[in-house]
């Protein structure tokens, strides 16, 4: 299927269309590869020793037009995501309340899980129901991250249900994918965060430095193809940038998360909020396919 039927299938999955495009018109941009910026003075000193190692700057190249698999050379070997992970932790001991910071760069997924299911490292786990730890295929070549659990997520402790996750659910069928199947979905926090009146809340900077090391290890043992950031959380996060940076600055353009590709697009609950940015989230998506490298090839 070719980029424009592509598009309009992904539309027709999100419930837009149909789509009007002038022919004679290149439909896929040549790829440009963005130099991350290293933390500014607005992110905390803990959560900038965590990120520093993984954000790395890369030389600019293109790609051509259509969907290739990535070079092996552009996706990290477990060997050497081995080497980074331990210095992508938290460098401090300790965390809020003197909790001590377990290290699991050496856990297994069963060690992780637990891990996790039972954490104290922040005041997230005071009010949550349950811990999201994430959900699909373990050894994935896709990768999604999002934000963090909202309420339904935390009452099941599953990752992106209801009317994002359908979204999201879509967006997978759009590129030939679905839930589960070589595809792995998680959050940067692994708990909800809410207001002091349960409200929705983006985690702050303290919180999401007390459970990166865990999506860390997640990255780590699965070696992903491509990860999709979904959202400004997502995305600020996991390439080190200041809170004030737009997402849309970020589109368009494959960085680098510990020398695997990183592809930002809108999170599902905003496209719900304005569906005229799904064309644009159909755009990263096939960026992101452009980047993805089955393990068979």
């Amino acid at each position: 299927m070719n980029t424009l039927n592509w598009r309009s299938a992904f539309l027709d999955e999100c419930g837009v269309g149909p789509l009007w495009v002038r022919r004679h018109v290149e439909m896929v941009k040549e790829i440009t590869y963005l130099e991350v910026v290293e933390p500014v003075a607005t992110v905390t000193p803990m959560l900038a020793a965590s990120l520093k190692e993984a954000a790395k700057p890369i030389m600019a190249t293109s790609m051509p037009a259509h969907i290739p698999v990535v070079n092996d050379s552009m996706v990290a070997s477990k060997d050497d995501a081995s080497l980074p992970v331990s210095a992508m932790l938290v460098s401090s001991p300790k965390l809020a309340d003197g909790m001590l910071l377990a290290n699991p760069a050496s856990m297994d997924w069963r060690c992780l899980k637990s891990a996790v299911a039972e954490c104290t490292r922040c005041g997230l786990c005071q009010g949550r129901e349950n811990t999201v730890f994430g959900g699909g295929d373990e050894s994935a070549k896709w990768l999604f991250i999002g934000e963090g659990p909202g309420r339904e997520e935390d009452r099941k402790g599953e990752p992106f249900i209801g009317s994002a996750g359908k979204l999201l659910n879509n967006m997978l069928a759009a590129i030939g994918v679905s839930r589960g199947a070589n595809t792995y979905i998680t959050n940067i926090v692994k708990c909800h965060p809410t207001d002091d009146k349960g409200r929705d809340r983006p985690p702050s900077s303290e919180e999401v430095a007390a459970c990166l090391p865990y999506l860390q290890r997640q990255i780590a043992l699965m070696q992903p193809s491509v990860l999709v950031a979904l959202g400004k959380t997502a995305a600020l996060t996991l390439l080190a940038l200041d809170s004030t940076t737009p997402v849309s600055t970020l589109r368009g353009t494959v960085h680098r998360y510990a020398g695997l590709p990183l592809v930002v697009t809108y999170h599902p609950a905003y496209l719900l909020r304005k569906p005229s940015e799904k064309a644009r989230a159909w755009d990263d998506l096939c960026l992101a396919m452009r980047c993805y490298a089955p393990a068979s090839e």
